[in-house]
Protein backbone atom coordinates (compact mmCIF):
# COMPACT_ATOMS: atom_id res chain seq x y z
CA UNK A 1 0.00 0.00 0.00
CA UNK A 2 1.51 3.27 -0.81
CA UNK A 3 1.18 6.47 1.76
CA UNK A 4 2.18 10.17 1.18
CA UNK A 5 2.81 12.01 4.80
CA UNK A 6 2.76 15.54 4.65
CA UNK A 7 5.03 17.62 7.33
CA UNK A 8 6.24 21.12 7.43
CA UNK A 9 2.74 23.01 8.34
CA UNK A 10 1.94 25.53 11.03
CA UNK A 11 1.33 29.02 11.93
CA UNK A 12 3.44 31.88 10.63
CA UNK A 13 3.25 35.83 10.35
CA UNK A 14 2.57 37.51 6.82
CA UNK A 15 6.40 37.30 5.12
CA UNK A 16 7.13 34.30 6.72
CA UNK A 17 8.43 30.86 5.01
CA UNK A 18 7.92 27.78 5.48
CA UNK A 19 9.00 24.14 3.75
CA UNK A 20 6.46 21.50 3.04
CA UNK A 21 7.48 17.99 2.90
CA UNK A 22 5.52 14.88 0.98
CA UNK A 23 7.54 11.35 1.59
CA UNK A 24 5.34 8.63 -0.72
CA UNK A 25 6.00 5.44 0.79
CA UNK A 26 5.44 1.96 0.34
CA UNK A 27 6.98 -0.73 -2.66
CA UNK A 28 6.15 -1.29 -6.25
CA UNK A 29 5.72 2.02 -7.40
CA UNK A 30 7.25 4.60 -9.13
CA UNK A 31 6.45 8.27 -9.65
CA UNK A 32 5.06 10.24 -12.65
CA UNK A 33 4.08 13.48 -11.20
CA UNK A 34 3.92 14.83 -7.61
CA UNK A 35 1.89 18.19 -6.42
CA UNK A 36 0.43 20.31 -3.73
CA UNK A 37 -2.81 21.34 -3.32
CA UNK A 38 -4.69 23.64 -0.81
CA UNK A 39 -8.34 24.00 0.05
CA UNK A 40 -9.49 27.05 1.93
CA UNK A 41 -12.71 27.45 4.22
CA UNK A 42 -15.53 27.59 1.82
CA UNK A 43 -13.38 27.30 -1.22
CA UNK A 44 -12.56 24.53 -3.73
CA UNK A 45 -9.36 22.44 -3.66
CA UNK A 46 -6.73 24.18 -6.08
CA UNK A 47 -3.78 23.14 -7.57
CA UNK A 48 -0.49 25.05 -6.43
CA UNK A 49 2.32 23.49 -7.85
CA UNK A 50 3.00 20.33 -9.50
CA UNK A 51 6.20 18.41 -10.73
CA UNK A 52 6.95 15.91 -12.96
CA UNK A 53 9.93 13.30 -12.24
CA UNK A 54 11.42 14.63 -14.87
CA UNK A 55 11.43 18.01 -13.14
CA UNK A 56 8.85 20.33 -15.31
CA UNK A 57 6.87 22.46 -13.30
CA UNK A 58 3.15 24.35 -13.01
CA UNK A 59 2.34 26.86 -10.63
CA UNK A 60 -0.62 28.49 -9.57
CA UNK A 61 -0.17 32.67 -10.70
CA UNK A 62 -1.04 33.51 -7.47
CA UNK A 63 1.76 31.81 -5.85
CA UNK A 64 3.93 32.52 -9.21
CA UNK A 65 7.56 33.77 -7.53
CA UNK A 66 6.79 32.62 -3.99
CA UNK A 67 6.47 29.45 -3.48
CA UNK A 68 9.19 26.51 -5.46
CA UNK A 69 8.50 22.72 -5.65
CA UNK A 70 11.15 20.48 -5.81
CA UNK A 71 11.64 16.75 -5.82
CA UNK A 72 14.02 13.86 -4.84
CA UNK A 73 13.02 11.25 -7.57
CA UNK A 74 15.56 8.64 -5.16
CA UNK A 75 13.63 9.33 -1.89
CA UNK A 76 10.50 9.47 -3.45
CA UNK A 77 9.62 13.22 -1.99
CA UNK A 78 8.30 16.48 -2.87
CA UNK A 79 8.84 19.65 -1.69
CA UNK A 80 7.25 23.08 -1.49
CA UNK A 81 9.06 26.00 -0.09
CA UNK A 82 6.58 28.56 0.53
CA UNK A 83 8.33 32.14 0.33
CA UNK A 84 6.38 35.72 1.48
CA UNK A 85 3.40 34.03 2.60
CA UNK A 86 0.53 36.44 2.60
CA UNK A 87 -2.79 35.60 4.57
CA UNK A 88 -4.95 34.32 1.62
CA UNK A 89 -2.60 31.28 1.84
CA UNK A 90 -4.21 29.73 4.49
CA UNK A 91 -5.14 26.43 3.54
CA UNK A 92 -5.19 22.71 4.35
CA UNK A 93 -1.94 21.97 2.06
CA UNK A 94 -2.61 18.35 0.14
CA UNK A 95 0.26 16.50 -1.44
CA UNK A 96 -1.09 14.23 -4.54
CA UNK A 97 0.69 11.84 -6.09
CA UNK A 98 0.47 10.23 -9.83
CA UNK A 99 1.87 6.75 -9.58
CA UNK A 100 2.51 3.93 -11.46
CA UNK A 101 2.04 0.70 -9.28
CA UNK A 102 3.08 -2.81 -9.68
CA UNK A 103 -0.28 -3.89 -9.12
CA UNK A 104 -2.39 -2.23 -11.81
CA UNK A 105 -1.78 -1.38 -15.55
CA UNK A 106 -3.01 1.93 -15.03
CA UNK A 107 -1.61 5.13 -12.77
CA UNK A 108 -2.97 5.28 -9.77
CA UNK A 109 -3.65 8.99 -7.69
CA UNK A 110 -3.27 8.84 -4.35
CA UNK A 111 -3.31 11.73 -1.83
CA UNK A 112 -2.13 13.11 2.22
CA UNK A 113 -3.76 13.66 4.76
CA UNK A 114 -2.97 17.18 4.59
CA UNK A 115 -1.04 19.90 6.86
CA UNK A 116 -2.42 22.89 7.93
CA UNK A 117 -0.95 26.27 6.79
CA UNK A 118 -2.22 29.54 8.80
CA UNK A 119 -0.59 32.63 7.84
CA UNK A 120 -1.68 35.56 10.58
CA UNK A 121 -0.48 38.36 12.00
Amino acid sequence: QVQLVESGGGLVQPGGSLRLSCVASGSGFSINAMGWYRQAPGKQRELVAAITSGGRTNYADSVKGRFTISRDNAKFTVYLQMNSLKPEDTAVYYCNADLRVSYDYFPRNFWGQGTQVTVSS
